[in-house]
């Protein structure tokens, strides 16, 4: 398997791998590789795994191109495709000038399968599918210019880089935006939010502008869109010390504290969680002072509030996500809607 992430991250990537069994046997900007097939859907730090990849070497654009596509051509054999197909072409951005050599393959890739195959060139669709979960296309990683690793099933871990809005207070608003896909849904009109932390105040906006109606917790100021947002009830209160009234529950938990990530876990995931106070949440937790893979194996562990409170949980290293986590579920015994 090859494994994507976010550059800078590899070595806490093979650490998580080699916690599933599978070590890393090759390394680079935003990328791990292992020889072992293992399962990765839990994993917080890969962004796409390609499973099972072909590798292909070429010294010309035209050589890798011819073989990509006889391999992907072999793979054809007995499928017929009807509908459109992801066909996704990456790299390391941080090699200077290997995106524009990966574009001149990918170019060279299309003219050879309109020639060969122009129905099933007309359905490709250059985009990683969104959302999380298994996906049959075609996906071409290149680690440097005369190698590729080729496959046709990758499983798709749900980070994705978001659009900003103008009116957001701060870069954390593409953070949550992130997490519903993840979740598979935000906050939605008439809902109710909890915001935790909520100052400069992205999360709350991003909630109020579809239609929930937010309290959001913090001693400091709401800037932006969020400031004096009609939808948006501000109360100067510490979010440590803060709980629902006797009776009141909110359908949404955002929690974004710059705190060490055990006093937020204890303090108020476990008593939210416990106490039902809340049907789904989107939390962020700092791992920049403590060891993130063993902060990963405290949120999976039996004792954890998550697995005792919101099994299915998901925890990932997003796009938009620095030294932290996000981790998004829905309480157990809540119906949904």
């Amino acid at each position: 398997m090859l494994l994507t992430c976010q550059a800078g991250f590899e070595s806490l990537l093979a650490r998580e791998l080699a916690l599933a069994g599978a070590p890393a046997v090759e390394s680079g900007p935003g990328w791990t590789r292992t020889e072992v097939e293992a399962e990765t859907g839990a994993m917080a730090f890969p962004w796409l795994t390609l499973k099972a990849p072909v590798e292909i070497r070429a010294e010309s654009v035209n050589a890798l191109a011819q073989r990509i596509a006889e391999v992907f051509s072999a793979s054809l054999k007995g499928e017929r495709i009807e509908a459109a197909w992801p066909s996704v072409w990456l790299g390391p951005p941080e090699i200077v000038g290997l995106g524009r050599r990966i574009k001149s393959v990918e170019d060279a890739f299309g003219e050879l399968l309109k020639k060969k195959l122009s129905r099933v060139a007309k359905l490709a669709v250059a985009d990683i599918p969104r959302g999380v979960g298994a996906g049959r296309g075609l996906f071409v990683y290149f680690p440097d210019f005369g190698r590729a690793f080729v496959t046709r099933e990758a499983l798709v871990h749900g980070q994705r880089r978001m659009a900003d809005d103008e009116l957001a207070p701060s870069r954390s608003y593409l953070k949550v935006e992130e997490a519903y896909i993840l979740l598979g849904r935000g906050p939605e009109a008439g809902e109710t939010v909890c915001d935790l932390g909520a100052a400069p105040g992205g999360w709350s906006f991003s909630a109020a502008k579809r239609g929930a109606r937010v309290v959001a917790i913090d001693n400091g100021p709401l800037k932006g869109g969020a400031l004096d947002h009609p939808a948006i009830a501000h109360r100067m209160e510490d979010a440590f010390r803060f709980a629902p009234q006797a009776g009141e529950k909110f359908d949404w938990l955002f929690c974004d504290l710059v705190e060490e990530p055990h006093h937020v876990i204890q303090d108020i995931v476990a008593p939210w969680l416990a106490n039902r106070w809340c049907e789904r949440f989107v939390i962020n937790l700092k791992f920049g002072r403590v060891d993130a893979v063993a902060l990963l194996r405290e949120l999976q562990a039996d004792a954890s509030p998550l697995v005792q409170h919101a099994p299915g949980f998901r925890v990932r290293h997003l796009y938009h996500d620095r030294e932290e986590f996000t981790v998004v579920g829905q309480v157990a015994g809540k119906s949904g809607r």
